[in-house]
This record gives C-alpha cells, structure tokens and sequence, in this order.
C-alpha cells in the first residue's frame, strides 16, 4: 500500500528526473520518447505526480495512462522489458532501500498492466504476453576493506 511515510516528495522527485534522464539518453527508448513527449518540463511534474500517488497515495496524479500508452504506434515486448531494465537499474541506486523496493515491485505491476493492454489493444482475440518479473533491489555493494 502507499504510504507517505515510505519516502518524501523529493525522493520521488529525484527517482524520476533520474530514471527519464536515463530512459531520455538511451538508445532504444530515447527516440519513442522524443516523439511522443512534446514537453519534458510539462512532463517530468506529471509523472512525479504519478508515482507519488503510487508511492505515498498522495492526490495529485490526474491522468489515465492506459489510452496515451495504447495509442503509441509500434510498441514491443523488448521495449517494455527494456524499460522495466532501466527502472531497475535506477532503483539500485536509491538510498531508501524500502522506497526502491516498493518502487520496483509497481513498475512491475505497472509496466505489466500497460503491456497487457496495450496487447488487447492491438489484437484482442490473442492471449497476451508477459513481463519477466525482477527480484527486489538490494543495498549497494560496499568496497571491501583492505588489509
């Protein structure tokens, strides 16, 4: 469940300008991003917005996901298991080791959700595919010390 007390809004802040940061400079995801997002500034707060709700359950999020992502041309299974990749990725780097693994368990179910209807979307009368499942972050590895 949400919970405020999970991280603060400018923990949330910080995961997502760095995981668009990310997903903005790679290669896969990079150009279906700077397609279809006319306005990173207008954007960013949007998606703070909407994983503030799924991590604190605050009310700020106004918006429906499903549509805009069902809309978007040429969308794939390896896209989506990119993304979930460098979300992953991101989350390893947080300090608040309860927040990331919180984190990473919605972008699963997030992820899964919009690949599911995205892929009943496009082609209702098939069975659609899903999303490997990825395990929990774990704390950063420490350097070993030396002798």
């Amino acid at each position: 469940m949400p919970s405020p007390d999970l991280c603060s809004e400018a923990e949330v802040a910080d995961l997502v300008r760095a995981f668009y940061a990310r997903v903005r400079h790679d290669a896969v995801l990079g150009p279906v991003f700077d397609r279809h997002v006319a306005d990173w500034d207008a954007h960013l707060p949007k998606m703070v917005d909407f994983w503030s709700a799924a991590l604190r359950g605050s009310r700020n999020y106004r918006g429906t996901p499903m549509p805009a992502h069902c809309a978007l041309p040429g969308l794939t299974h390896a896209m989506f298991e990119h993304w979930l990749d460098l979300f992953f990725e991101t989350a390893q780097t947080l300090p608040n080791r309860a927040m990331a693994e919180r984190a990473v368990e919605l972008s699963q179910r997030i992820a899964q959700s919009l690949w599911y209807g995205y892929q009943l979307h496009r082609d209702p009368d098939r069975s659609p595919e899903g999303l490997a499942r990825r395990d929990a972050p774990t704390a950063p590895a420490r350097a070993a010390a030396s002798p």
